[in-house]
């Protein structure tokens, strides 16, 4: 078996059309794109928080919950794959009702799961929670600057 450089330029194809189509792209929204700088647009974007303050400030326990609740689905779902990948086997096997029941029940519970989440209020975002979240933010800041300058009183 000899080695060939031509074997692998399917991969450099690849490779050449990917790079292709995100610089044209970019270069197509230079050209094609509104071009309205207003503060909104010009202002940085922090991950769904407003970046006023402090960069050093505390976020919300909530930032913290909603990337807890997505690392336990993100999980859960994976488990889905491999359930996928052998369900064939398990139609042959014979088992093709109890392999269906099975994940129907862990989707159920999935479904339960998040029905939960939602009731709790974890996803709401609106106007309450952002005061909320604001008011907090204030707190937090208060105290740091009282801190501060009970150190440099000191």
């Amino acid at each position: 078996m000899s080695f060939s450089l031509y074997a692998y330029l399917p991969i450099l194809l690849m490779f050449i059309v990917a790079a292709g189509f995100a610089v044209g792209n970019i270069i197509l929204s230079q050209f094609v794109g509104q071009r309205k700088r207003t503060r909104t647009k010009l202002m940085p974007y922090e991950c769904g928080k407003d970046p006023v303050g402090s960069a050093r400030e505390r976020f919300s326990v909530k930032f913290y919950l909603i990337a807890m609740i997505f690392i336990l689905f993100d999980i859960e779902v994976i488990f889905l794959v491999p359930w996928a990948a052998v369900y064939r086997t398990l139609i042959a096997q014979g088992l093709r009702t109890f392999a269906y029941v099975e994940m129907m029940l862990f989707i159920g519970l999935l479904l339960v799961g998040y029905i939960y989440i939602v009731k709790k209020g974890a996803f709401d975002w609106g106007e309450r929670a952002r005061r909320e979240a604001e008011a907090e933010a204030r707190a937090l800041h208060d105290a740091e600057s009282i801190r501060a300058r009970k150190r440099t009183a000191a």
